[in-house]
């Protein structure tokens, strides 16, 4: 078969020779006996680009779904061997070396690359003995002071393994962008039939809920087995940030979601999830995790163009107000309380005060603009998002403000719906000014196939007029960044509880540079697919208690 960029990344095919790799004691004795099955079941990943490198990620796992969440691999180091070429047939290697995959660290690699040429395209791969693992692609970012033409860049969140196939990961691979961020809800805490969706799910999770790290290694490893999932973090560097369920549903610093369960050992929980966390995903090693604390928000720049403030709402905030849900809650408007922690809003204000960027795109969690869903006098809105913190959203909306940002755009995830939403200075006027934009992706595949609705029909955007969009299809987010626009395709998919949906542009949003707010350009109603399920309504749809089961609800936002 003739060799394509597209059939490299997409089919996992890897060719050529392997690097010198270290002959240290232990690696020599890791090297002794052999693997007798292929331990490169979880694919290859890259992350965190900068304009002088990477990050290489892989993770040998032989038996992926083992319940000691080692992988079915021996209790010593095992030599491991990566090349990085400027071409997908490895004729040009660039650099090469050897790393040691220890048990402590599950079997985990992160190869941290530095002194590259930047805004350059290259091609890695691994190898631990006689096995060769699948061949990504990645990039590095351009030079500080370059401005690039445009950046490819998509997004996506909220992939529940029960709820459907992840066809839109492959759908979003085939489409090759440059950047890939992930916004939360990589994987799912909950045991196999605890959280349902109408007509059952189609596939089942391994394991228990996950408490202890082998639960957390044993989920994220199942994930990782998806070959969908394995092309997309094969086709382009990510920048990944968690929300909820990586630890516990809508846990908040120390808090753990439901009071009246007692946790005694939440803490000792939230450190296992963020240990296999940082295994799992390709992080530069200042992510590396102390305890129950790991540092996630970070920036990242892409020349001139864009720069990225990636946010952590979970690590730091206040405990949700008035026993979460939608409420009407005056402790939601109290200045003393925090999203984002004390020091993490200073580094991001900052972060502003000190952008050169064309457009500063805000990386994170939870709805931020508002979103009230009572037609009434009262405020009636989320206590998780943005909305229960509104003096937190102030002073970052004041802050960029202050700052002179050029062209703020917030990208969400969380909701499980597409939204396209203008950020106001004043949400109780809805004539005061446009200060912002914020792209909502809908999930991959959580709470199950959804449904398709005129793009106005959503009853909330009555009489919330800064929401300009919303739907119910799973999906992702595309973007093209010039320096001129901003433009961004909400995919959709007409299902996830089968394999293998055609992807549909549903609708285009333009931002033009220094107009905050958004231009619809394309709205398209997803065509009549034979055989698509659509019995989810037009509203978010979210988890409900019911006999021990969570069952999809549109009432309610979550488990």
């Amino acid at each position: 078969m003739q060799l394509t960029r597209r059939t490299v990344l997409l089919t996992g095919a890897a060719v050529g020779a392997a690097g010198a790799v270290t002959t240290t004691p232990a690696a020599r004795a890791g090297a002794a006996q052999p693997l007798r099955t292929d331990p490169f079941t979880l694919g290859v990943a890259s992350g965190d680009p900068d304009h002088q490198g990477f990050v290489l990620w892989t993770r040998l796992a032989p038996r992926p779904l083992a319940e000691d969440g080692l992988g079915g691999m021996p209790a010593r180091p095992v030599p491991v061997r990566w090349e990085l070429a400027a071409d997908e047939r490895f004729r040009h290697v660039v650099r090469r070396g050897g790393v040691l995959a220890r048990p402590e660290s599950a079997h985990s690699v992160h190869v941290e690359l530095d002194g590259l040429l930047p805004g350059r395209e290259y091609f890695y791969r691994f190898r631990a003995q006689r096995w060769t693992s699948p061949v990504g692609r990645t990039r590095t970012a351009p030079a500080p002071w370059a401005m690039p033409g445009a950046l490819a860049m998509a997004f996506a969140s909220c992939s529940q393994y029960e709820h459907g196939y992840f066809t839109a990961y492959r759908r979003l691979a085939e489409t090759e962008p440059e950047l890939i961020l992930h916004l939360g809800d990589y994987q799912y805490e909950y045991a196999k039939g605890t959280y349902t969706i109408p007509g059952g799910n189609p596939r089942d999770h391994e394991g228990p809920e996950t408490v202890t790290l082998a639960n957390y290694r044993q989920r994220h490893a199942q994930y990782k087995t998806d070959a969908d999932l394995q092309a997309a973090h094969a086709v382009a560097p990510w920048l990944v940030v968690w929300d909820d369920h990586e630890v516990d549903n809508n846990w908040a610093d120390e808090a753990y979601e439901k009071p009246e369960i007692p946790q005694p050992d939440f803490l000792a929980r939230r450190a296992a999830a963020f240990q296999a966390y940082y295994e799992n995903m390709p992080l530069r090693r200042t992510s590396i995790p102390r305890g129950i604390d790991m540092q996630l928000y970070r920036r990242v720049r892409w020349g001139r163009l864009a720069t990225f403030h990636l946010l952590d709402t979970r690590q730091y905030r206040d405990d949700q107000a008035c026993g979460d849900g939608y409420r009407s809650c005056a402790a939601a408007y109290d200045p003393a309380r925090s999203i984002t922690g004390a020091e993490q809003e200073a580094w991001l204000l900052d972060g502003f005060r000190r952008s050169e960027a064309r457009w500063d795109l805000i990386g994170q969690q939870v709805f931020f603009a508002q979103r009230d869903n009572d037609s009434g006098p009262l405020t009636v809105t989320s206590m998780d998002a943005w909305d229960g913190y509104v003096a937190s959203r102030d002073r970052i909306t004041r802050g960029w403000l202050d700052a002179g940002v050029r062209n703020p755009v917030v990208l969400t995830g969380d909701v499980h719906a597409h939204w396209a939403s203008d950020l106001k200075a004043d949400y109780a006027d809805p004539t005061s000014r446009t200060v912002g934009s914020e792209l909502v992706c809908s999930s991959v595949t959580s709470t199950g196939d959804g449904a398709d609705s005129p793009s106005g029909a959503h009853p909330w955007l009555a009489f919330n007029p800064h929401l300009r969009f919303q739907n119910n299809l799973r999906g992702y987010v595309r973007t093209t960044i010039t320096p001129g626009q901003l433009s961004a395709d909400f995919d959709v998919l007409p299902y996830v509880t089968r394999p293998d949906a055609p992807a549909h542009t549903r609708a285009r949003f333009v931002v033009e540079d220094r107009v905050p707010g958004l231009h619809l350009t394309y709205d398209q109603p997803l065509p009549t697919a034979p055989g698509a399920r659509s019995a989810a309504p037009p509203t978010d749809a979210a988890p409900r208690t019911d006999a021990g089961r969570l069952t999809v609800d549109a009432e309610t936002r979550r488990p």
